[in-house]
């Protein structure tokens, strides 16, 4: 008993301090401090990931005038939970100080109606409506073999098998948000001026320039201090693996 009371209070003590140092990273950036919220956002983060720690530190970098880390901060936070409307929002507002205005290559509507569906929540808030629709089956399906009334049995099966193909569906959703979480394919350039080779080696053709705050895809991640990208609009080259950091 005295093991579990002392496991417990250093439980406390560990969450007491994470929110006292938030509040101190907090209130360093109501003052404008904001190296010292950056720093300690930073903190927070090697202990576990957030999106609301990472939305705060995106907002740190922005005042600071840093939009490579800004926008870096925003697209990890986004990526944790897609459905919030001010990490979206600022996210945006980020990608608009940008130098590079890329085009992104044209795809059939339903395409993109379907990543912004996906988008509309992150993968456990998925994973939860999986399991609510999933209880609605089971519930439904109860009531379509125990209850004697016809009326009721219809709905019963009505409902079940509505609630059935939700479940499937939105578990496509969250496996389909897990693999983003897991792949983590796209990068953010940090340099601000960066020239993409052909070939991946200084001695390449250049191909085009880029600027901090840009959004690339890892294309190919075998070599170590080179990575091939693309971008939105199906540009392709190599860049130095110290040029760009991975979301």
């Amino acid at each position: 008993m005295k093991k579990l009371l002392l496991i417990f209070a250093c439980m406390l003590t560990i969450v007491s301090a994470a929110a006292q140092t938030k509040a101190e990273a907090d209130s360093a950036y109501v003052q404008e401090d904001y190296e010292k919220a950056i720093s300690i956002y930073n903190q927070l983060l090697e202990t576990g990931v957030s999106a609301p720690v990472y939305y705060n530190l995106g907002n740190a970098y922005y005042r600071k005038g840093d939009m490579a880390h800004a926008i870096l901060a925003y697209e990890r936070a986004y990526l944790l939970d897609p459905g919030d409307a001010d990490i979206r929002f600022n996210l945006q507002l980020a990608r608009t100080k940008t130098v590079d205005k890329i085009t992104p290559e044209s795809e059939m509507f339903f395409i993109t109606w379907f990543r912004q569906l996906i988008d509309l929540c992150s993968a456990d808030q998925w994973g939860r409506a999986v399991v609510v629709c999933f209880a609605l089956f089971v519930l439904a399906t109860l009531v379509y073999f125990f209850v004697g009334r016809l009326l009721w049995r219809k709905v019963g099966f009505g409902v079940g098998l509505t609630a059935l193909c939700l479940a499937v569906l939105f578990h496509i959703f969250a496996y389909q948000q897990q693999q983003k979480l897991l792949q983590r394919s796209y990068a953010i350039v940090l340099s601000s001026s960066l020239t993409v080779k052909s070939t991946p080696s200084n001695s390449g053709t250049d191909l085009f320039v880029l600027h901090e705050g840009t959004k690339v895809q890892i294309t190919d991640d075998a070599m170590k201090d080179w990575k091939e990208i693309r971008l939105a609009d199906g540009k392709v080259g190599w860049v130095p693996v110290k040029t760009i950091e991975r979301i």
